[in-house]
């Protein structure tokens, strides 16, 4: 007989991690809190979910999000709703009036805020420090305000390959950074002495296998010569190697524009009745925008008008899937500097057959629009037309018509054309004064260049109401352009921008307390009470400061396929739509107004609506990454202009005030620049970030935000931008009224240090 069986052992428990069943809520979120970030298999996995309880989990998640507990990272990745991931790519949005930087995550969810981007620490200083439009990868902790950011790394052509200038140095070639930011100097092979000239503008990389001291330049190797220094346009072709424009075309792109052919009539709507004009810039290099008004004749809207607005028709030469419309999209938008423009379209289109050029006919795409009497929109309709102008004039000959000096081009349209537009801009003005945008004067520059490309003058740019008509008009028809995509329910990407965060809000009422304007912290805000703000400073000395501060306080607008608004604007619904010739986002909108109005078989695709949301992202970061690149143009022009004017004084005023100087805007050329703290004098000056001032530890004056000074210009350097000047005038007695400094870091005065930042001019 055989023995009984002992008996089986028990079986050994699960493990805590992998529990029967679905695991509660704090169970996911803790979990998803630990990690940063996770994906439902990465969540199931960790629990040991299967067949319905991975179900399941899925139905949690998305009530968690609904709840808005959870935020959607990714497509397929969730995180705690404003929690940040360990590790994460970010751009550098951000300078605040203390000069501080602060990054988004480039797939931040709309609940996450800007992070502060933290001091370097000493490993950190040996790279280069990362500035506005920079893309970076940076490491989240805790900081004392909130979560900062560490930097890693930064990101693209800037963190590995160097533009720089050749520099020869006894037997030695370096190549030494154009950009001020930068530290790294790379030591070049002997050989490339022979084909190499003291100030070559070159490309190089670091040589990782080269091997390196470790003190002393990085071997490097050359990978192209770009130009010289001494060139007048080096600003631009060092800002579009810096930034990474994309330059010029393929030759299959170019091709597809070459094949192009003038537009017929077919199954368009023709348009050329009307008596369309483009109003642009004298200089303009494209014209994608015409407009026309006419009174209403419907009974039923007395004093009401009809106006029009026709825009290129792109969408109709650069077709989804082809090798324009990838480069188009590669590059995200044109980008203009003062002497060349890098262009999202080939010339054959951008500059013919896509720009509205007086007495051609040219394919559009039209909005009418219908105003009452109070301004107030009634309808609107599009009509994929073809339209010929009948004349293209500038802000100043539009505006000079209308003043009554009108030229000979001018008048011959100023009772046709011209009048009746500025009638019907007058009718629109209602509206747009009742919806109260927000109100902010930004002051720009424009500098002029001579044949050789060099700086002549740079003045400010004058604002006409020639400027205002053409803005009200194109914001109406953007917002027309979103409200029918909404209305056929097509996807499309909107033009948003978030009202203020709440730290923008209380650092803008600590501001305004220190030069006696009133904000009352608690109190959303609204575009009404920043232009309140505005009006009551005005008139005072601290109005262009003012302006400055209620700028900086706001939000960066960018891309999006989710709408959440335009607060700038005080619109619900906005989507870029006219300028299809240098915007990308804009030729989106052209293909779903296409495809929901079913007027051609070149509307968004399927495959197009399903990367929206990466379009959007890369668009956004195009943008900010021309923009910077034309910042950075500007600098550097702007330095060569001055550069034989050191040891000059300037009247400006303080537009930043940091731990380690004051930034100052000159009043006649706009330029930006530094007095570094150590220039200051002999003793402590300690920063008061609650009052955006430097103060005298001993002595208790102060160097605050706006006030005007006198400065001297120590150095300008053309080949990195950067201006540095010594403060002439004296510091503000100690104020017994005002409430005691909030001091932070304190800076030595004294001779400079040479480890002083140098010429590192604000951004706006």
């Amino acid at each position: 007989m055989r023995p009984p069986r002992p008996p089986r052992p028990p079986r050994p428990a699960r493990p805590a991690r992998t529990p029967l069943g679905l695991p509660n809520r704090d169970a996911v979120l803790a979990f998803i809190r630990q990690n940063g970030e996770a994906s439902p298999a990465d969540i199931a996995a960790h629990f040991g979910l299967r067949g319905a309880d991975r179900r399941a989990l899925r139905e949690l998640l998305r009530e968690l999000q609904g709840e808005g507990r959870t935020a959607s990272r990714s497509r397929r990745r969730v995180s705690e709703s404003g929690a940040f991931p360990p590790v994460g790519v970010a751009d550098v949005v951000e300078r605040d009036a203390d000069g501080e930087l602060y990054v988004r995550l480039t797939k931040a969810s709309d609940d996450l805020p800007l992070a502060r981007l933290a001091p370097p620490d000493k490993a950190e200083r040996a790279m280069a420090a990362p500035g506005l439009g920079d893309r970076v990868l940076v490491r989240f902790v805790p900081g004392p305000d909130g979560p900062e950011a560490r930097l890693i790394k930064r990101l693209g052509q800037s963190a590995h390959r160097i533009l720089g200038v050749v520099r020869k140095v006894r037997r030695e070639v370096r190549v030494e950074p154009v950009d001020r930011r930068s530290k790294e100097v790379l030591l070049l092979p002997p050989h490339e002495s022979e084909r190499l000239t003291d100030g070559d503008l070159v490309l190089a990389a670091i040589d990782s296998g080269g091997g390196r001291e470790r003190f002393g330049p990085k071997p490097g190797t050359l990978l192209e010569v770009v130009g010289r220094e001494d060139q007048p346009r080096a600003a631009s072709l060092i800002a579009v190697h810096t930034h990474g424009i994309v330059q010029g075309f393929s030759p299959e792109a170019e091709a597809e524009a070459g094949e192009a052919s003038a537009p017929t009539l077919g199954r368009r709507t023709d348009l050329r009745h009307l008596p369309l004009i483009t109003i642009d810039p004298a200089d303009a290099r494209d014209h994608d925008d015409a407009v026309h008004a006419h009174p209403d004749e419907d009974p039923a809207n007395p004093g009401g008008w009809v106006v029009w607005v026709a825009i290129a028709d792109v969408a109709a030469y650069v077709r989804p899937g082809s090798a324009l419309d990838r480069e188009a999209r590669e590059k995200g938008n044109s980008t203009y500097f003062p002497d060349r423009v890098e262009p999202m379209l080939p010339f054959r289109l951008s500059g013919g057959l896509c720009s509205l050029v007086e007495g051609e006919d040219r394919a559009c795409l039209a909005v009418r629009m219908v105003f009452g009497a109070e301004g107030r929109k009634r309808s609107h309709d599009f009509h994929r037309g073809l339209m010929r102008s009948v004349a293209g004039v500038s802000y100043e000959q539009a505006q000079a018509a209308i003043d009554g000096e009108a030229d000979e081009k001018a008048g011959a349209i100023l009772d046709t054309v011209l009048r009746p537009l500025w009638a019907g801009y007058h009718a629109m003005l209602k509206g747009r004064q009742a919806r109260s945008p927000l109100n902010i004067t930004s002051l720009e520059r424009k500098i002029q260049l001579n044949g050789e490309g060099e700086v002549v003058s740079i003045t400010p740019r004058t604002s006409l109401e020639a400027h205002r008509l053409i803005e009200e008009m194109m914001v109406q028809a953007n917002v027309c352009a979103a409200e029918t995509l909404e209305a056929k329910r097509t996807p499309l990407i909107y033009r948003v921008h978030d009202a203020p965060s709440d730290e923008k809000l209380t650092a803008l009422a600590d501001f305004l307390s220190t030069v006696g304007l009133g904000w009352t912290k608690g109190q959303p805000a609204n575009t009404a009470r920043f232009n309140a703000l505005l009006d009551e400073a005005r008139d005072t000395p601290n109005a262009e400061i003012v302006n400055e501060v209620v700028l900086r306080t706001q939000m960066q607008a960018h891309y999006a396929p989710e709408n959440i608004g335009h607060f700038g604007l005080n619109l619900d619904r906005y989507a870029h739509f006219t300028s299809p010739i240098r915007r990308y986002a804009d030729l989106v909108v052209h293909r779903a107004l296409i495809r929901a109005l079913k007027v051609g078989d070149d509307g968004l695709s399927d495959a197009d609506v399903a990367r929206l949301p990466d379009t959007a992202d890369h668009i956004t970061a195009t943008e900010r990454r021309s923009m910077a690149a034309e910042r950075d143009a500007t600098d550097r022009y702007v330095a060569a202009f001055l550069s034989d004017r050191q040891g000059a004084e300037f009247e400006g005023r303080i537009t930043g005030v940091t731990r380690f100087g004051l930034f100052i805007r000159l009043t006649d050329t706009g330029a930006d620049g530094l007095v570094p703290v150590s220039s200051l004098g002999g003793e402590y000056w300690m920063h008061d970030d609650r009052a955006h001032a430097l103060v005298g530890e001993r002595s208790g004056a102060r160097f605050r935000l706006g006030r005007p000074v006198t400065v001297r210009l120590v150095e300008a350097t053309p080949i990195t931008g950067g201006l540095v000047f010594e403060m002439l005038s004296d510091p503000e007695p100690r104020d017994s009224s005002t409430p005691p400094p909030r001091l932070g870091v304190r800076g030595r005065g004294g001779p400079p240090s040479r480890n002083e930042p140098r010429g590192r001019g604000r951004r706006r």
